[in-house]
């Protein structure tokens, strides 16, 4: 009888950036699509062997099962249909996500401390960083552009609204990066016992944004791009200790959330 083992590795690993989403693709691809795939393969041959059964000594066509066949499989390729748009909305989200994490890498040569794809209760936080120039909660937002080049299509930030393309956004993202960032002062007082502030940015990867309202005090809308330069440019705010402190206390988070 073999000896019992276990893992090597006392603390799981954080997480990747896009990891929500990568597990959200996953599970529409097994849960959904799949399934949807299988019905319409098995209604199918169902159907056939019916059909097949016809044009032997039998009484009847198997009218009914045709019909209640054609019915199933109309539904089972629009909630495949459906999916599929799904499943591209999620990619473009997740390759959005990926892209910004590989701007961030570039601060960690400053001494930030970037973690990525942090999980509340019911939302997830795409990237922080902890630096000596203060906590930022990154939230990336990857939209679809047009193809037309004039006029440019841009975002446009005054400080109070986000309009995409001319258009205002249909989700409130403000609020969301403002409800995620109070999210996470909480979380690091609860753990640390101290208060810290902290500063909600969006990125907009892949296009061009104006934004005349921004100051140093409002939730910044940034082309992920300028990123390093806006973190770099700001002045000290946190001493190193801290910075070590908040980086720790986030970790253990992630690989406690984890265990849950």
């Amino acid at each position: 009888m073999k000896a019992p083992k276990k893992s090597p590795l006392k603390d799981r690993p954080l997480r990747y950036t896009g990891q929500s989403l990568d597990e959200e693709i996953d599970d529409l691809v097994n849960d959904k699509i799949l399934i949807y795939f299988v019905a319409i393969i098995l209604l199918g041959l169902a159907t056939y062997m019916q059909w097949a059964n016809y044009y032997k000594p039998i009484t009847s066509p198997p009218i009914l099962t045709t019909v209640i066949a054609l019915l199933a499989f109309s539904f089972c390729s629009f909630q495949i249909y459906r999916s599929f748009r799904k499943l591209k909305a999620l990619k473009l989200g997740r390759d959005g996500e990926r892209a910004v994490g590989q701007y961030l890498e570039l601060l960690r040569e400053q001494g930030c401390r970037i973690f990525h794809d942090i999980v509340g209760s019911s939302f997830n936080i795409d990237h922080v960083i902890i630096s000596k120039k203060g906590i930022f909660v990154i939230e990336t937002k990857t939209y679809s552009k047009p193809t037309r080049e004039k006029p440019q299509p841009v975002i446009f930030y005054d400080g109070e609204k986000i309009l995409i393309d001319r258009h205002e956004s249909k989700s409130d993202i403000l609020t969301q990066v403002k409800a995620s960032s109070s999210w996470l002062k909480g979380v690091i007082k609860e753990s640390t016992g101290k208060f810290f502030d902290i500063t909600p940015v969006i990125v907009f990867p892949g296009w061009y944004v104006e934004s005349p309202g921004n100051d140093k005090e409002k939730i910044q809308v940034l082309n992920p791009k300028l990123l390093p330069a806006f973190i770099s440019s700001r002045k000290d705010v946190l001493p190193q200790d801290d910075v070590m402190l908040v980086s720790y206390h986030i970790s253990r988070y992630i690989r406690v959330a984890r265990n849950k």
